[in-house]
């Protein structure tokens, strides 16, 4: 008999899994509470102006690819990739911007232009955090790396022994200062820790994987914009028969104590031995599972990782002094951070990120006109309160200030407008206290021990998506599916 599968969420996880698991056999029927699918990663269409809502900057395209593969499809069929040179444009106090490329020759001439004696220090830093992803990739990126008895295979287990030069034992601010010199580029490097929303300054030196899957295999930009990758996935799990319900909410994951027997969505219960949640773990042993009080405080004992704060600008006007992609830096980055963990407050000082896709996708915005992404980093939420207007508005006048002090007074401009909070997050992606990447990883323990794929306690629940392992992020999310579908077909298969 034909075994089904209720997956709880259309994220990339939700969709990534739901695909490989109807392409295996299974039934599989996917709820999503919002009417639009993708998860975080969304879509704005109003008055002439185009957003991605969320991720603006693919990596490693080629876990996409085995995803079209495994369906016997190829992802450039359906997809144009357009590499992006610069990454990223960065914004300094009172210094001219630096263009980071992941053409390696490109790069060392910006730094040599920018930050004089860096070059050969950037080479030896790529060649670190290359190490690192060498050392790390094969048991904490593509595998389930709680499935023990599937990882332990003797070509791991050099690497198993060879865990020091991950560097876990530094942060990732004190491993990118033995490299270099310039206060700049070591903001620069720092910031990569802020890909999993956590803190340079606690987080583990590990985490300096980051740069060199941006910079070492490069970034890349989808054509027609991000939320096109949700589109395919969407017309190839339909034509595999996967049952998409949009505006239904799984209220509670049904179980016996040992096994699951099934879901309640919108009262109505669905019968079924396999849960995959494509929604925040934490949330969904607080909100849709009953009876695990010990897992659900020891999960709420984490700490979470950052949340945001977006503003979609439609704006008036071209400007050329910015790229696709651009950062400007607040003046003191550890006080940023500090007052995001420690004092859990908004930073006076805003590092502010600019993505413009009609830099590429001319017709994302009117003619004369661009679409700005703005993105500041939030503390997650400390209770449910509604962000108060004031709040809101002052965040926005604090932006609109400081892009004046780079020539971007861009105020009067703004013809469109839209704004996303954490509570916005929290409410509308059931995301733990508004955070955009799940858990953490300010410290090593929280680092190395994201809540795995195939629940231990009640057989029959699986878990995908950014609060899973092995993280957030595009590529991580689409291998969190993965690893949950595989896991499925081994302990539930037909």
């Amino acid at each position: 008999m034909v075994k089904q599968v209720a997956v709880i969420g259309g994220g990339m996880g939700g969709l990534s899994g739901a695909i490989r698991l109807a392409r295996m056999g299974f039934k599989v029927f996917l709820y999503e509470k919002n009417e639009m699918l993708g998860g975080k990663m969304g879509r704005i269409q109003e008055e002439g102006f185009t957003f991605d809502t969320g991720p603006t900057l693919l990596t490693m395209p080629f876990i996409i690819e085995e995803l079209f593969q495994f369906v016997d499809s190829h992802m450039t069929d359906k997809i144009q990739l357009a590499p992006i040179d610069p990454v990223c444009r960065y914004f300094f106090n009172d210094t001219e911007p630096f263009d980071a490329s992941s053409d390696i020759e490109i790069m060392n001439q910006n730094i040599n232009q920018l930050f004089h004696g860096e070059s050969e220090n950037y080479i030896r830093f790529l060649r670190y955090a290359e190490r690192i992803y060498k050392k790390t990739s094969p048991l904490f990126i593509f595998s389930p790396i709680h499935e023990i008895r599937i990882n332990l295979f003797w070509q791991y287990i050099k690497n198993v022994f060879t865990l020091y030069q991950i560097d876990p034992l530094r942060t990732v601010h004190q491993s990118v200062k033995r490299y270099f010199q310039d206060p700049r580029l070591i903001q620069l490097f720092d910031r990569y820790a802020t890909y999993n929303g956590s803190d340079p300054y606690r987080a583990p030196a590990t985490l300096n994987v980051i740069p060199y899957v941006e910079l070492g295999l490069g970034g890349y930009y989808i054509k027609g914009g991000l939320y096109r990758l949700v589109e395919i996935l969407v017309e190839i799990a339909e034509k595999h028969n996967v049952h998409i319900h949009t505006g239904k909410k799984v209220e509670r994951i049904l179980h016996d104590n040992h096994r699951v027997k099934g879901v309640q969505i919108d009262g109505e219960k669905m019968n079924t031995d396999i849960v995959l949640c494509n929604g925040d773990v934490v949330v969904c042993f607080n909100d849709l599972i009953k009876g695990f009080s010990k897992t659900t405080n020891r999960l709420n004992r984490l700490e979470p990782s950052l949340s945001g704060m977006i503003f979609f600008w439609g704006i008036q006007g071209c400007y050329s002094q910015l790229k696709q992609h651009n950062i400007i830096f607040s003046q003191n980055y550890k006080k940023e951070f500090t007052q995001l963990f420690q004092d859990q407050i908004p930073p006076d000082d805003p590092t502010v990120y600019i993505s413009i896709s009609s830099k590429q996708d001319h017709h994302h915005a009117p003619e004369g006109c661009e679409n700005w992404f703005v993105m500041i980093n939030m503390p997650y939420l400390y209770n449910d309160s509604k962000a108060e207007t004031w709040q809101i508005e002052q965040i926005r006048h604090t932006i609109l200030q400081k892009l004046k002090r780079y020539d971007l007074d861009i105020e009067k401009k703004i013809q469109f407008e839209r704004t996303i909070t954490p509570q916005d997050i929290a409410a509308q992606f059931y995301s733990n206290h508004g955070s955009i990447y799940g858990i953490s990883s300010n410290t090593i323990r929280s680092a190395f021990k994201r809540p795995s794929n195939r629940n231990r306690q009640l057989r029959g629940l699986y878990f995908a998506g950014g609060s899973a392992h092995p993280g957030g992020g595009v590529p991580m999310c689409m291998l969190s599916g993965k690893f949950a579908a595989e896991l499925i077909n081994e302990f539930e298969g037909n």
